[in-house]
């Protein structure tokens, strides 16, 4: 969130919102609190088929409000990276955040299918999988997100929470083509789904080699939209990727010619070396003022 973190909105550029650019984000839902019912355009249910959106778990409302909440409940203290984009929720986790690969894929196709209506250039996934039958580059859940790159959709994947040995990058994060996210911040002591933990962002490489995360961004104790209204602070690369979502919406409002590679260009020459090893920290820290600069 804006206030909450070490991005302040003083160092976004007047006017720039991420207004226009839709961001579909595949999780457990988004709770039309506050500061997103107003950015909410679709909603998609591949788990209960509802109609109306509901999160029944808050991690999806959580990453939503990272990337877009407005801030109007706080008054503008708790606000989103791009207060102006628009979100497109589709759950494909269940309540206790689970969920099934063909659900995931069911998610990634509807995605697809609602490009033009919604105008998504951003794909958040804050999902991952860490089985050994999921760890392939030929996985199903890797050729779903590279179909969607391949189509010119900018996808942005959690590294998951596996660390800290080499090769922990959750699935789909071992694509070689899509963003994947690491934590900046994971050598503080936090609580990462009911567990205290440290030093647990997956690192790579991945076992074809490719080194990853790409990025970095700060992940502990980030404070976002809770289901029912208020806030909560949750922890883990799942609040990171949104940070690099939200940035990119921004980028895609300056810049709405770029293609996926552009933009992934432009965050590789604009982190910030953070001096850490390449296979924890990618190219660095994400760097919104350097980004829009």
């Amino acid at each position: 969130m804006r206030t909450a973190s070490p991005f302040s909105s003083a160092h976004i550029p007047d006017g720039l919102t991420g207004r226009g650019i839709g961001v579909a984000v595949l999780d457990t839902g988004c709770f039309p609190h506050e500061d997103l019912k107003s950015r909410i355009a679709a909603f998609f249910d591949i788990v209960r088929r509802r109609k109306l959106p509901y999160d029944d778990n808050g991690h999806g409302t959580h990453v939503c409000g990272i990337i877009g909440g407005n801030g109007k409940e706080s008054a503008g203290r708790f606000c989103g990276i791009a207060p102006g984009c628009h979100l497109i929720p589709v759950k494909v986790l269940d309540k206790r955040g689970g969920g099934y690969v063909s659900d995931v894929l069911a998610g990634l196709h509807t995605v697809m299918q609602q490009r033009e209506r919604y105008n998504i250039r951003i794909v958040n996934v804050s999902v991952g999988s860490f089985s050994g039958r999921s760890m392939s580059e030929n996985s199903a859940l890797v050729r779903g997100v590279e179909e969607l790159w391949d189509s010119g959709f900018i996808v942005v994947v959690a590294a998951g929470n596996m660390g800290p040995k080499s090769g922990t990058i959750t699935t789909p994060g071992i694509s070689r083509k899509v963003i994947t996210v690491g934590c900046s911040d994971d050598h503080q002591e936090v609580n990462v789904m009911g567990n205290r933990m440290s030093d647990y962002s997956g690192r790579g490489p991945t076992r074809a080699c490719i080194c990853k995360p790409d990025i970095v961004a700060p992940g502990a104790a980030i404070t976002s939209c809770s289901p029912g209204g208020g806030y909560a602070i949750k922890s883990g690369t799942s609040m990171a990727t949104p940070f690099v979502s939200g940035a990119i919406a921004l980028l895609l409002e300056q810049h709405p010619e770029m293609s996926n590679r552009d933009v992934k260009l432009f965050l590789r020459d604009r982190a910030v070396d953070l001096g850490l090893p390449r296979n924890q920290q990618g190219w660095g820290l994400l760097d919104i003022p350097s980004l829009l600069r």
